[in-house]
């Protein structure tokens, strides 16, 4: 039995229980068949879809991977689809033609590799959807929110790249909420405890030993990271101008040649500093002398007392400066914290924030936000007194109004 004419919109035709559009693209007709009922309500749907589909060839907005938005079933979807590369394939494209050192690199790689690999490395980029990686999300055991925040944080970087690629065409991790994460507290040591420890070490290590009192001493009185201070070479100090110039670190047992804001800088050196370098220079003198080993001589100014160019592990360092505090009974910080006692003293002694910032390669912005507790705390009282001579107690006001009277 024919089916009754339903005064058909253009473009639309009903076949058996199945609607059909039809519309010219790039000088060829296409049909294609939609998953609605031939009903009214399903007819004026696909009338509706032809009109999108008609007004974006008008545009000059369609191509295929537009096609395929509208018509997932198609065969043009089904080729658009075949050219979508897998995450884990994306993320190793996108890894290896980013230009990053190698301590970013494997950063990158160890979060990957625990936590999205296992669930997203065979999945298509354009199947990854907000939905799937709350699941994923929800299913691992975080061991913190900073840990959390960093690989989402990493992900959705790699999924920012497909967007710019034109493979996906939003970033499924956009809509997901990353947790908050409290800033780390500064805690540095008074400049009581700094010189308590730069006199023990000076005092109980011996001999070669004695480059490690002297590196902290310097850590303490110039403010460079730990790594920098290890890479730090006797042609980058200018004792007669009083300044280094920093612009390597060490990461990973090796040497990077730049700092961790890219940006290399000179350092003024104060007194101490230039005694913890007196002393370095005295220490290798001794050993150019003694041709202790093969790396008696080295261009670092901070070497290994046990042989080596330059100190590779934090751990070399860490055992004397722990030892240091639990003689002295100093509750124990990261080695790190040496940096923010420098930047605290210089706070607390009423230094111009900008020169401050200038010898650690902080922004001033950086360094107000990160210490400033300790720009307060030396001059709060001062800041109270203010109040005090600006009103009146509440005496005096009962006096004035009795004599006013």
């Amino acid at each position: 039995m024919a089916r009754k004419p339903l005064g058909m919109p253009t473009g639309v035709e009903v076949i058996g229980n199945s609607i059909r559009i039809r519309f010219m693209w790039n000088g060829t007709r296409k049909c294609e068949t939609l998953p609605y009922p031939a009903t009214q309500k399903g007819i004026k749907t696909a009338s509706g879809l032809r009109d999108q589909v008609v007004q974006a060839i008008k545009l000059g907005i369609m191509d295929e991977a537009k096609y395929a938005e509208f018509f997932p079933g198609s065969a043009i979807a089904e080729s658009v689809s075949s050219q979508i590369p897998l995450f884990g394939e994306h993320a190793q494209l996108w890894l290896d033609s980013r230009e990053i050192v190698l301590g970013t690199r494997k950063n990158y790689k160890s979060i990957l590799n625990q936590y999205w690999m296992p669930h997203l490395a065979v999945a298509r980029l354009d199947q990854i959807t907000p939905t799937l990686l709350r699941r994923i999300i929800s299913s691992i055991e975080w061991t913190s929110p900073g840990v959390k925040r960093n690989a989402m944080f990493k992900l959705s970087t790699i999924l920012d790249s497909a967007v710019k690629d034109g493979l996906i065409k939003k970033n499924p991790m956009a809509p997901l909420e990353k947790p908050r994460v409290s800033k780390k507290l500064i805690d540095p040591f008074t400049r009581d405890e700094a010189e308590r420890i730069i006199q023990h070490l000076y005092a109980t290590l011996g001999k070669y030993s004695r480059i490690y009192a002297a590196l902290y001493e310097f850590l303490f009185f110039t403010g460079l990271r730990p790594g920098e201070a290890f890479a730090l070479r006797w042609d980058e100090v200018d004792e007669e101008a009083r300044r280094i110039h920093v612009c390597r670190i060490v990461i990973d047992r090796g040497i990077e040649e730049r700092v961790k804001t890219k940006h290399e800088r000179d350092v003024l050196l104060n007194d101490r500093a230039l005694n913890a370098l007196a002393e370095a220079k005295r220490i290798a003198r001794l050993k150019r002398v003694a041709s202790v080993s093969e790396f008696a001589v080295s261009p670092f100014v901070f070497p290994p007392s046990k042989g080596g160019l330059w100190i590779k592990e934090p751990s070399v360092t860490i055992k004397h400066f722990h030892a240091a505090l639990d003689a002295l009974s100093i509750r124990r910080r990261r080695q790190y914290d040496t940096r923010h006692t420098y930047a605290t003293m210089c706070l607390m002694a009423g230094m111009n924030p900008a020169f401050i910032a200038g010898q650690l390669g902080h922004s001033v912005q950086m360094l107000l936000s990160t210490y400033a507790k300790w720009l307060n705390s030396a001059s709060d009282w001062s800041e109270l007194e203010k109040l005090q001579t600006r009103f009146k107690t509440g005496t005096e006001l009962v006096q004035e109004a009795e004599e006013g009277a």
